[in-house]
């Protein structure tokens, strides 16, 4: 492999890696901020230590989300040198924002939401976890923003100059159409994962309460408990059948309930954005959606195709074993006509178009990676299925105030939580697997001149050697794997032990004046982070 391949499975790996904390992230921090502001209207306690509960699960995604996000930037810089000059006058402002306006005001507020229980008003500490949830959902924003404008360079004009396009409209940048329709698909995406986060974690305490509540009732009778499964939670090391079926049913069904309302709207939103996203790619980017159907030759209302075999990335060997028909031309434009063209006419217009660019090999090939596209696409679909599983079958399970009771159905629960995970990486997988051979893709549709304003992704990387980025490849690929390792094990940990006994005693400030002081020995609320 030359210093192009290693370079971009270095992004690649980094990249999927830092993904799979960040929707949890962004779509968590919300929920909590929903969980705590409940506790704040209704007294309800069992609503401030579901709060503070999976406060401590957020905090862990969070912190190994900013370590590995910082990698991301640094990489623009050292092996994408090239890259970053040529779009430095356009990036430079959409990541400052993310820097100095989201990523400050979450990290600012974040920290004062940890450590203000028992030294901030109320009303305060709430306002912290809503600003944190505002600011990550804004430092999303702004990555997008910047992201789009690679699919879809706007808000610019050619500098001759220094070469390169220059900002002349920060508002086309940010409200780029293409930044417009994935924010609101991402963002659906973190409340899916989110939702079935936290409604599976609820599903699996609901079964195993009811099922240890009912093994000591049996173990009662006999005065047998060896087969009595012992809890590591500190507030169910004694407790009673009743105690445990209270928690069940006070506790984690209307939590559960709530995460499960979210999954299934955020399913339905994800479904409606998914439709605009797809309509603006097949006008913006035609080679990508001809990749992910691999859609060959140019048809007239062509079918979505389900499955296919064959060398995928060889247009002459794909065969569609299953296909819907014109299903494809109805994704496009909602009409079930429409002439959509194939990988082999694109190749030949964008061949002829750049014919006499220098920047760009006679023999190029502008389609992406048919193959990773097509099962990319599919991919992403298909793994949402997943929270499909949980949100109808614990909508099923909790009806008319049941809880959950089937161990068989929290363990299926508990499996289904990667799965979120997964469709949001093969989204991604797909959108800029897709975008190849282009780091910036040309603009064919408004007044620029895509022939400049673009550039190939051999163009943007550094000088360096392969042995010198392969180095740091290895090194990554073995860190991240370790804090992958430490992420799973403490986020294992916490959702085993569950909330502790200390959780559902409201903080010691009023709404008036905080009080710092407490000679309190009990643990902190959120007691791994001190």
């Amino acid at each position: 492999m030359d210093a192009l391949d290693v370079s971009r499975w270095q992004f690649g790996i980094t990249t999927v890696y830092h993904f799979i904390l960040v929707p949890l992230t962004i779509g968590l921090a919300p929920m909590i901020a929903v969980m705590q502001t409940v506790w704040h209207v209704t007294g309800n306690e069992q609503w401030l230590r579901a709060t503070r509960f999976f406060g401590k699960l957020f905090l862990i995604n969070f912190a190994l989300g900013v370590a590995t996000g910082i990698v991301q930037e640094f990489q623009f810089g050292m092996n994408w040198s090239e890259y970053s000059r040529f779009v430095a006058d356009v990036f430079g402002a959409p990541l400052a924002l993310e820097g100095l306006v989201a990523f400050f005001l979450e990290s600012t507020f974040i920290g004062l939401w940890i450590f203000g229980w028992d030294r901030l008003p109320r009303r305060v500490h709430l306002a912290c976890i809503w600003l944190a949830a505002i600011g990550v959902n804004a430092s999303a924003y702004f990555i997008i923003a910047a992201n789009s404008w690679m699919q879809h360079p706007v808000g610019v004009e050619w500098d001759e100059t220094r070469g390169r396009p220059a900002m002349n409209d920060f508002f086309a940048v940010i409200t780029n159409n293409t930044t417009l329709a994935a924010f609101p698909h991402v963002i659906a995406g973190a409340f899916l994962t989110a939702g079935t986060f936290v409604a599976a974690i609820g599903i699996w305490w609901m079964a195993r309460n009811t099922w240890r509540a009912k093994k000591l009732r049996e173990a009662s009778g006999t005065g047998d408990t060896s087969e009595v499964p012992e809890s590591t939670s500190p507030s169910h090391v004694d407790a009673t059948p009743e105690d445990l079926e209270k928690d069940a049913r006070d506790l984690w069904r209307p939590v559960t309930r709530f995460a499960l309302w979210v999954t299934l709207v955020s399913g339905v939103a994800l479904f409606i954005t998914g439709d605009i996203q797809a309509q603006i790619m097949f006008k913006q980017q035609p080679m990508k959606m001809a990749s992910a159907e691999s859609l060959c030759e140019t048809e007239t209302g062509p079918g979505f195709s389900v499955l296919s075999i064959g060398r995928q990335n060889n247009c002459e060997n794909i065969d569609h074993i299953i296909e819907i028909p014109k299903m494809l031309s109805f994704l496009a434009d909602h009409s079930f006509d429409s002439t959509l063209q194939g990988v082999e006419e694109l190749q030949e217009q964008y061949t002829k178009a750049f014919a006499d660019n220098p920047n760009v090999p006679a023999n190029q090939n502008f389609a992406p990676n048919l193959f990773v596209t097509y099962w990319g696409f599919r991919a992403m679909i298909t793994w949402a299925a997943g929270s499909v599983v949980v949100a109808l079958g614990g909508l099923w399970y909790t009806r008319r105030k049941r809880v959950v009771e089937s161990r068989r159905f929290g363990f299926i629960a508990l499996l289904m939580i990667p799965t979120p995970f997964l469709a949001n990486s093969s989204g991604w997988i797909f959108t800029e697997m897709g975008r190849q051979p282009w780091v910036v893709a040309p603009n064919w549709e408004d007044d620029l001149d895509p022939l400049r304003i673009s550039m190939l992704v051999q163009n943007g990387v550094s000088n360096h050697t392969a042995g010198t980025v392969l180095v740091t490849l290895i090194g990554f690929t073995l860190l991240y794997g370790a804090l992958g390792v430490v992420w799973f094990m403490l986020q294992r940990r916490y959702v085993i032990e569950g909330p502790a006994s200390y959780d559902s005693r409201p903080p010691g400030h009023s709404d008036d004046e905080a009080d710092s002081d407490s000679d309190s020995d009990e643990p902190k609320q959120l007691s791994f982070a001190y």
